[in-house]
């Protein structure tokens, strides 16, 4: 039997992280492209981008700065560009798909509800903050809710899926989020094969251990039997021991400095860092790591040169 393929994708830059944690986070529009551009270089088929204002690192929706590293990036790598539509909980529906209704990428993220998304225990940290931003940001997520209603993701289906022939990295942060993709499933508006993102440790989803992992994979596998793929994804020090866990299990895998700043006990000088470390943990367990292709084919998607950008 040959080898399984496992999907790498990498979080290049997100927006939970600020400039002040790390001198190593992507924040300009040539950081972000060198990072991805290295990150795929080093085996991660797909990459996950966010975009950040070039003058002071804060998270941006802006489609004008998306387009100053998404041509760079398609023009010096075949991975797959998935573009995210949650942005951060303090934008508007409207600005978070600016940017991928503008590039109609072959990927997106989808947030499977509403949910409490808090970043402010960050701050306990002692730091010199380098912006004002930083410190405020993180505080405005003790009283600010993600907002994805069931409307808010039909329309995105219908505006990106429908519309644009995008499909879905479909981010799951607790289990009823596995419910509430059934539903849309079930009523037509999500179809396979699936690509389901377990994203376990975020303060107001499910904490990242093992017992979880197992449990959001046996209630997908009970809703949608063999019609899907799953990923995982787990913040900060989780990150590489469950991800580890999920490629033993079947899954494939997401690094990425969106993710966790560190390579080991070091802070991560690049994202390519983070996939090199997991492609030696999977080829260390042999399993093959999936190319770029191999995910397209794996997730049906409709390839690079349907895109806008």
């Amino acid at each position: 039997m040959a080898p399984r393929k496992v999907i790498i994708t990498c979080a290049v830059t997100g927006s939970v992280h600020t400039p002040s944690m790390s001198p190593h986070l992507p924040v300009t529009p040539d950081q972000i492209a060198t990072d991805a551009i290295a990150a795929a270089e080093a085996g991660a088929s797909i990459l996950h981008l966010h975009a950040r204002d070039p003058k002071d690192g804060r998270p941006t929706a802006d489609p004008d700065v998306f387009m100053q590293f998404l041509p760079r990036i398609k023009q010096a790598t075949d991975a797959v560009i998935n573009i995210t539509t949650g942005g951060s909980s303090l934008m508007t529906l409207d600005q978070r798909l600016a940017a991928p209704l503008r590039a109609q990428p072959e990927m997106c993220s989808l947030n499977m509800g509403s949910m409490n998304f808090a970043l402010f225990p960050m701050l306990e940290r002692p730091r010199e903050w380098r912006h004002e931003w930083e410190p405020k940001l993180l505080e405005a997520t003790r009283d600010a809710i993600f907002k994805n209603t069931f409307a808010d993701m039909e329309s995105i289906l219908d505006k990106l899926g429908k519309g644009c022939g995008t499909r879905f990295e479909f981010e799951c942060y607790d289990v009823g989020h596995l419910y509430s993709l059934a539903h849309l499933r079930d009523r037509g508006l999500a179809s396979g094969p699936l690509f389901l993102q377990f994203v376990l440790g975020i303060l107001g989803g499910i904490g990242a251990d093992p017992d979880n992992l197992v449990h959001m994979k046996r209630i997908a596998d009970k809703l949608f039997g063999d019609s899907y793929q799953f990923s995982v994804l787990a913040a900060g020090r989780h990150q590489m021991p469950l991800i580890s866990i999920a490629a033993a299990m079947g899954g494939n895998v997401r690094v990425g400095l969106e993710d966790s700043l560190y390579d080991g006990k070091q802070l991560a000088k690049s994202n390519a860092d983070q996939v090199r470390r997991i492609r030696g943990i999977l080829e260390g367990m042999s399993l093959e790591v999936a190319t770029p292709s191999e995910a397209r084919e794996m997730l049906a998607l409709k390839g690079g040169d349907r895109v806008a950008f």
